[in-house]
């Protein structure tokens, strides 16, 4: 995906998150995270927003402190939100092309400004699920190619980092497949970090696959909805284990 796109889906996606989250009210419970309640998540999500933004704008070539958010509520704390996104998307639209700052996934693109806008697009994707979820309605479609994106950084960059608790006593491997999108990758589990490897051509056999649309995989490998169903085939034991261990 290009830059422009990741920038465009943070828009929109913090856009919906503040409506969603407004409409929700910030004392609601947040079930996708169950010891929330949306002001908890405005002021993760605004936090993290604000400290992206300072790496595209200031170019710290290391990591800097996390931002503390401010003890605001209801309107007040909505708009806290919406001026940090703004902030934000206004920096990746602005930021040059060549930007250079610290990162921290080991599959991260070669440009940090990619980088910073990839990551908080899904960032804030995942975080609109969650006040969607304190709403109680279901969750706005995830464009089938922005949701396999957000499965190849979750499952190659964040699962490859030694902070992963994904790990199996014996060499395991679970397969996954995207339907719309054709997108396969081999995750090869063990007591060490995970190791994903695009695709399935030559792979040994699967202990566990999880099969479905991009969208669905995208959730439930984040641990938005359950990871059970016919989507999932083989040893569900491996499927019990990611929902277990693979919160970020």
């Amino acid at each position: 995906m290009e830059i422009i796109s990741y920038v465009k889906t943070v828009a929109r996606e913090g856009e919906q998150l503040a409506d969603t989250a407004q409409r929700a009210g910030t004392e609601a419970l947040v079930p996708t995270c169950p010891e929330w309640r949306v002001a908890d998540l405005l002021r993760h999500t605004g936090s993290v927003h604000r400290w992206a933004t300072g790496y595209v704008a200031q170019g710290p070539s290391e990591r800097t402190p996390f931002p503390d958010a401010p003890e605001l509520a209801g309107e007040e704390l909505v708009a806290w939100f919406r001026e940090g996104h703004a902030t934000l998307v206004r920096t990746l639209s602005e930021a040059p092309a060549d930007a250079r700052c610290w990162t921290f996934l080991p599959t991260a693109p070669s440009s940090p400004l990619a980088f910073w806008a990839r990551r908080q697009a899904h960032e804030t994707t995942v975080h609109r699920m969650d006040a969607e979820a304190a709403l109680g309605v279901a969750f706005g479609a995830v464009d089938p190619h922005l949701a396999q994106d957000g499965v190849d950084e979750l499952l190659t960059g964040f699962h490859a980092r030694p902070q992963s608790r994904v790990r199996t006593a014996e060499p395991r491997v679970m397969r996954v497949r995207a339907t719309d999108t054709g997108a396969v990758w081999t995750v090869h589990l063990s007591q060490e970090p995970a190791r994903t490897v695009r695709g399935d051509a030559y792979a040994e056999e699967a202990d566990c696959t999880l099969t479905g649309e991009a969208s669905w995989l995208y959730s439930a490998l984040w641990n938005r909805r359950p990871l059970t169903g016919p989507g999932v085939t083989g040893d569900a034991e491996l499927a019990r284990l990611w929902a277990d261990t693979a919160g970020i």
